[in-house]
């Protein structure tokens, strides 16, 4: 993942959306087949068990942190449930973004422009990328990226967007470990505990894997989201505790 967190509150949000019945409804409406297909094959609902639900890690790497002024140049997505991650089914694309690489995004994950000069464009990977997520629950750390990098893309190529629910693993976070600062933590100049990827995986003593790389953090978020259900909620917990509208 490309950028750090902005430093704000994160609130644990409820979703209100009757999701199987949304994606019923974003089927009949659908224009790409690929986009139709994806919805007709449906999603758990807010009460299904978390144990219960397929789920997929995600993870982009792209050439700067504003979806309205950067692209997607890598996509990672890797199956899961709460108990086995299948790195067997792992897929990994990279496209070739419509904006320029910038020298510090370069840096910070290591793909140049020799590597992207014969990638294809994100819409050559829409169909692949689509059916490797359809009936699952994506898992990311930070939703401020996938979802909003995806839905620029979709739009941008297709004329429509795409929609979902997900979990992020920092949100859980947030939850757990950024509580209000009380007064006396701001005067002393206390820091707030980080909830980026890899510090977030120390506190569950999760191995460290070096960063920026779309399979890698993949990976990470996927082990992640198992060690915080582990410890701070059960299998059986509907999958509307932990999930994002």
């Amino acid at each position: 993942m490309l950028y750090l967190p902005p430093d704000a509150e994160n609130k644990q949000q409820k979703s209100t959306i009757d999701w199987p019945k949304r994606f019923q409804e974003l089927a009949k409406t659908a224009k790409y087949p690929a986009l139709k297909k994806y919805y007709e094959a449906g999603i758990a609902s807010s009460s299904s068990p978390i144990s219960h639900v397929p789920m997929v890690a995600v993870d982009f790497e792209t050439t700067g942190m504003n979806p309205d002024k950067h692209g997607i140049i890598s996509i990672a997505v890797i199956p899961m449930t709460l108990d086995r991650i299948h790195m067997s089914q792992a897929k990994q694309w990279i496209v070739k973004p419509r904006r320029l690489l910038t020298n510090e995004s370069i840096t910070i994950h290591g793909i140049t422009h020799s590597a992207i000069e014969r990638a294809p464009d994100f819409s050559e990977i829409i169909e692949p990328l689509l059916e490797a997520v359809a009936g699952k629950v994506w898992v990311v750390h930070y939703n401020g990226i996938e979802r909003p990098f995806l839905q620029g893309a979709f739009k941008e190529r297709l004329k429509e967007s795409i929609h979902f629910p997900l979990i992020d693993t920092m949100e859980i976070e947030a939850r757990f470990h950024r509580q209000k600062r009380s007064l006396w933590d701001k005067l002393t100049g206390k820091e707030r505990v980080s909830i980026r990827l890899s510090d977030s995986r120390d506190r569950y003593n999760l191995p460290f894997y070096a960063p920026h790389d779309a399979m890698t953090d993949a990976l990470a978020c996927g082990e992640l989201l198992q060690a915080q259900v582990a410890h701070h909620f059960s299998a059986e917990n509907p999958i509307g505790d932990i999930w994002l509208p």
